[in-house]
């Protein structure tokens, strides 16, 4: 049976119902009649972050984006979690492995998590993303958290999407020639060396700073730091950066305005 739209469903939907959220979403998703409706009804909310967390598979950011999860609701904030994984080349379907790993938020009233294939777009979100992320903006949450597929010469869609855009890496990452070609310096705003308990990892994040600072030229280099987000280590300072960063950027904007 196909889904149908009507008024009462967006105002469910403002109001924080979850299930009208994830009818609301499946038909923007796959645009379907009345999705029109849906993304036009709801109110531009500025004042709420959408978060990037972007990075190479294996580097640790599901259980980077569990621990911040857990962090902001312990302070009261209500989360929604958009995570995209990548679809299948044959059948374009998706394992969307996310709602398996943090499995401990589902029945959280304060957490929302969807997660959305591909379907074979090669910016590394869905088509709909930045529609689905803009209505969960409206939906009563205090931030919406967006983690994608990996990153790439291709996959930099997030950094022109969301409000602050966290690389997340791991001490065996690459050298500098790597980093450089997949155009990783331009896409993060905040570096995470992730899994910092590994050998080596100090050394990375202390070349991963030089190379910051080579590359901002005349602006503020890109934040670094060191997370081991199984247990929780460097998100409070991880957090900390990432609410200097959206101030930063609000107050820049604010002065340019007209």
């Amino acid at each position: 049976m196909p889904y149908t739209m009507d008024k009462s469903l967006i105002q469910l939907a403002r109001e924080g119902d979850r299930k009208s959220i994830a009818r609301c979403i499946s038909l923007i998703e796959n645009e379907a009649e009345g999705c029109e409706t849906i993304i036009s009804s709801m109110p531009i909310q500025s004042n709420v972050p959408l978060m990037g967390i972007t990075g190479p598979p294996g580097a640790g950011k599901s259980t980077l984006v569990d621990a911040l999860v857990e962090s902001y609701v312990a302070e009261g904030k209500k989360v929604a979690v958009l995570c995209v994984d990548p679809s299948s080349p044959l059948n374009q379907g998706a394992l969307l492995g996310d709602r398996i790993r943090m499995n401990r938020w589902y029945d959280n009233p304060a957490v929302y998590i969807r997660s959305l294939a591909t379907r074979g777009s090669l910016g590394g979100l869905h088509p709909a993303t930045k529609h689905i992320a803009s209505f969960l903006k409206g939906c009563g949450f205090d931030l919406v958290l967006l983690e994608t597929v990996g990153v790439g010469q291709s996959e930099v869609e997030i950094a022109r999407l969301a409000d602050v855009c966290v690389l997340v890496l791991v001490p065996e990452a690459g050298d500098e020639i790597q980093f450089m070609k997949a155009g990783l310096m331009e896409v993060a705003d905040i570096f995470v060396v992730n899994k910092s308990d590994r050998p080596g990892a100090s050394f990375f994040a202390s070349q991963l700073k030089k190379m910051t600072h080579s590359a901002a030229g005349n602006i503020a280099p890109a934040t670094v730091l060191a997370t081991v987000a199984n247990n929780g280590k460097g998100i409070d300072q991880l957090k900390e950066s990432i609410a200097t960063f959206l101030n930063n950027k609000k107050q820049h904007n604010g002065r340019n305005d007209p």
